[in-house]
C-alpha cells in the first residue's frame, strides 16, 4: 500500500507520499493556493483532488499540522505535530537518541527522544518572533530576498524588542543608525536564536536534529553550533512533518 503525509502549514502544505517505506514523491503547495485549487468543502471535511496533485491509486492519508483542528481530510486520519515531526526525523535521520528542534512558520517545537521514544517536549506557539514568519518581516523591512537575510551571521546588531511588531520599529531606527544590511540581517537572525536559546537549556544533548522550514537558514546553523557538537539536518526539513505522517502510517501498517 501507498501512504501519504499531509503537513497542514501555515504558510504552505507539505505532501509525501511512501510506497514499501521509500520515499517516491513530495510536493510543497502555498497554504492558500492548496485549499482554491485543490481541494472542495463537503460535509465539514476537505477532499483533496489528488490527481491534479499527480497521486493516483488508493493510499491511506494521515494528516497533521497547523489546521489540523480545523480541517479534516476526508477519509484520513490525524496525528499530533509532535508525533509527526518525531517521525520524521527517525524516518530521515535513523536516528534514536537525539533533540528536535523544529522552527516553523509561525511555532517552535524543541523534543528530546531517547531511544526512539519522546521523552521531553517544549511548544512556543505563542509569538511570532520565535518562528519563521519573523524572519520573512523583517527581510521585507531591510528589502532584502529572505535568501539573502539567512546567510548573514557576521557582526550581528544587537536589537532588544521581543515582539516581532516593535521589532520593525528598533530596526528601522538601527537602519537610519548607519548600520550596513549584513550586519542589520545578521541581527535579525541572532535575536530570532536568542529567543530559542532558553527553550534549550533543559534539552542539551551532543546531538540537535534541526527541521522546519527555518533550519536552512545558515546563521541560525552558526549560532546553534555554541551549544551542539553536532547538528544534524534531513535532507527535506521543511517537509519533516508530512514524512513523518506517511512513516506513521507505513509503520502501522506494517507492523499489521
Amino acid at each position: 500500500m501507498t501512504f501519504l503525509g499531509i503537513d497542514l502549514g501555515s504558510r504552505a502544505v507539505k505532501i509525501a507520499l511512501i510506497n514499501r517505506k521509500v520515499l517516491i514523491k513530495e510536493a510543497v503547495i502555498g497554504t492558500m493556493t492548496f485549499y482554491r485549487d485543490y481541494t472542495s468543502y463537503i460535509d465539514g471535511k476537505i477532499h483533496v483532488d489528488f490527481k491534479k496533485i499527480g497521486i493516483d491509486g488508493e493510499v491511506k492519508i494521515v494528516s497533521t499540522g497547523y489546521g489540523r483542528n480545523n480541517v479534516r481530510v476526508h477519509s484520513g486520519e490525524i496525528i499530533n505535530e509532535i508525533k509527526a515531526h518525531v517521525y520524521g526525523a527517525l524516518y530521515q535521520t535513523e536516528l534514536k537518541d537525539f533533540t528536535l528542534l523544529d522552527i516553523g512558520g509561525q511555532d517552535t517545537k524543541i523534543v528530546k527522544v531517547e531511544k526512539g521514544i519522546i521523552t521531553d517536549l517544549i511548544l512556543n506557539d505563542k509569538c511570532a518572533a520565535s518562528s519563521g514568519r519573523y524572519l520573512e518581516n523583517m527581510a521585507s523591512v531591510l528589502e532584502i530576498p529572505l535568501d539573502k537575510l539567512i546567510n548573514c551571521y557576521k557582526s550581528p546588531v544587537n536589537l532588544n524588542t521581543t515582539c516581532a511588531v516593535f521589532g520593525e520599529s528598533e530596526l528601522i531606527d538601527k537602519i537610519a543608525k548607519g548600520h550596513s544590511l549584513e550586519e542589520l540581517a545578521a541581527g535579525v537572525n541572532y535575536s530570532l536564536y536568542q529567543r530559542i536559546k532558553p527553550l534549550l537549556k533543559d534539552f542539551r544533548n551532543k546531538l540537535l536534529v534541526l527541521t522546519g522550514g527555518v533550519a536552512n537558514n545558515r546563521a541560525i546553523q552558526k549560532y546553534l553550533e555554541e551549544d551542539f557538537k553536532e547538528i544534524v539536518i534531513p535532507k527535506r526539513p521543511q517537509l519533516n512533518g508530512a514524512i513523518g505522517c506517511a512513516y506513521f502510517a507505513a509503520q502501522r501498517m506494517g507492523g499489521r
